[in-house]
């Protein structure tokens, strides 16, 4: 079997999280990732591996069964994953019976997944419901977007057309907007289910005050949707309080929609 440490997606991931605490994203042990492994990649560096130990996941992810996972771990600096991945983070297949992680591969220092796990599982389950080849669900906390949702109302609607109006890319690199959750105590099945729910209908979902997650296909796709919210938060941020001389107006967002062939969210431009 070959070495996991090898493996492509493996690097990615590090290098991934090591990008987000560059940024400055995710601060001290803030955020987690989760990434689903594609079966060529179960199959090739973990599958036939021993259960180190079963790891309670908290809830029921019987519609996960089987399936493999890359997870950050609980109280792990994302600073440091990338030069000690087999203690900052993990790899588990779920059980057969949906009730725990069975753990073949990291967590060396004996810790474990992140606590936000529930509501990453929960939501890569409504994304396959959305997109089958969903893979990679992120919490992040970039700092403009949560400055931002301190400043501006918190209603789904509003809240996209105002990223969508911060940059030209950003009606085609999230046309399905995004959704906004009020403040809710994280770490909980609750705020789990709340965001899997807007993830129905949306790939990223900000958490009022607290940061914003994100969904893709691939690590690249989840990352840059962050990094095209977080870009266009910061433009508004910049922006804020100061006389609007010039805009993109809704004709344009639906002529930039139309050019890019993209399908946008209804009701929010009134064209």
């Amino acid at each position: 079997m070959k070495k996991i440490t090898e493996a492509r997606f493996f690097k990615e991931f590090c290098a991934t999280a090591d990008n987000m605490y560059r940024l400055g994203w995710d601060e001290r042990n803030g955020g987690n990732i989760s990434l689903m492994l594609e079966e060529a990649d179960a199959d090739e560096y973990v599958k036939g591996r021993k259960t180190e130990r079963l790891i309670p996941l908290g809830f029921d992810a019987r519609e996960l069964a089987g399936k493999y996972f890359m997870v950050t771990g609980t109280g792990k600096y994302f600073k440091n994953v990338k030069a000690e991945p087999e203690i900052n983070t993990g790899i588990f297949r779920i059980s057969a019976d949906g009730q725990n992680a069975e753990l073949l591969w990291g967590y060396e220092d004996g810790g474990k997944f992140t606590s936000e796990l529930p509501a990453h599982l929960m939501s890569h389950i409504q994304r396959l419901k959305v997109d089958p080849q969903n893979r990679v669900v992120m919490h992040t906390h970039p700092t403009n977007l949560l400055a931002m949702t301190y400043v501006h109302e918190l209603d789904t609607d509003a809240f996209t057309h105002t990223l969508w109006q911060m940059s030209t890319e950003c009606i085609v690199v999230f046309p399905d907007g995004v959704e906004v959750l009020p403040w809710m105590l994280c770490g909980t099945n609750e705020i789990g289910e709340a965001t899997a729910e807007k993830m129905r209908s949306a790939r990223a979902v900000v958490w009022a005050l607290h940061g914003l997650y994100g969904a893709g296909r691939t690590l690249d796709e989840a990352f840059g949707l962050v990094e095209t919210v977080e870009k266009a938060s910061q433009v508004y941020m910049l922006t804020a309080g100061l006389p609007r001389v010039n805009t993109i107006t809704d004709e344009q967002l639906k002529m930039l929609a139309d050019a890019f062939g993209v399908k946008y969210r209804e009701g929010i431009l009134k064209v």
